[in-house]
């Protein structure tokens, strides 16, 4: 099966180039890679105009750039990567081998998160952990999905903020996720810019609005205040 790897990024020139360089040898093992632009105002998409196959500009917003790319793709497995995170090596194959072995449609990985702080591999562990025990996979995690599901399932609900939380919940529809414990690395910037106990606190009580009913918009704007 071909793989597509989609990803959106806005304003990440500092992060961009070396994601990209990482996915060189599955590229040129015949993995497409197209980066979805969202209104860049710094070198991301000159950055990736290089090394990458396309690069789309699309409307601002994560669900709506990665449903672009998806739209564009040729690919009959869909990954969507975060711009600062890097796949472990051999990625291509887990995905593809690992959906067919398992006769799985869908899936992402154990995430191993970069940065000095010890509680950041403590924050891996319960991701990962939550992740196996819900079925419920998070963009940091580098979901991919068959075509044929992604369209089942209605594509990425075009929400300002869990916009994966509320796809992987569609996708646990039609089964369980694939879930490989080879972890990809993402980076650990917004824990250690704004403290982890603070960002541990707001990402608990985001998801927990989400579930009581809260409007992605308004949780988009308190959490836009805190990124880096």
């Amino acid at each position: 099966m071909s793989l597509s790897i989609i990803i959106p990024a806005l304003n990440e020139a500092g992060h961009i180039a070396a994601t990209l360089d990482s996915l060189q040898p599955l590229r040129r093992r015949g993995a497409e890679i197209i980066v979805v632009d969202g209104g860049s105002s710094d070198d991301t998409a000159a950055l990736a105009a290089t090394r990458a196959d396309r690069v789309l500009s699309a409307e601002r917003g994560r669900a709506r750039q990665m449903n672009a790319g998806a739209a564009a793709a040729s690919g009959e497995i869909l990954c969507f990567l975060h711009a600062d995170t890097r796949l472990p090596e051999g990625a291509d194959g887990l995905m593809i081998d690992g959906l067919a072995r398992s006769r799985r449609s869908w899936g992402r990985f154990d995430v191993r998160i970069e940065g000095s702080h010890p509680l950041l591999r403590v924050i891996a562990w319960m991701m990962n952990r939550r992740s196996r025990l819900t079925g419920i996979a998070t963009g940091d995690q580098a979901m991919f999905v068959t075509r044929s599901l992604f369209e089942a399932a209605g594509r990425f609900p075009e929400i300002a903020l869990m916009e994966d939380i509320a796809f992987s919940r569609q996708l646990k529809i039609y089964g369980a996720p694939l879930c490989i414990a080879h972890p990809l690395t993402t980076s650990g910037r917004r824990w250690e810019q704004h403290g982890v106990w603070r960002t541990i606190a707001l990402m608990w009580w985001l998801r927990l609005a989400y579930w009581l009913g809260a409007n992605p918009d308004k949780l988009a704007l308190r959490y836009a205040r805190q990124k880096p």
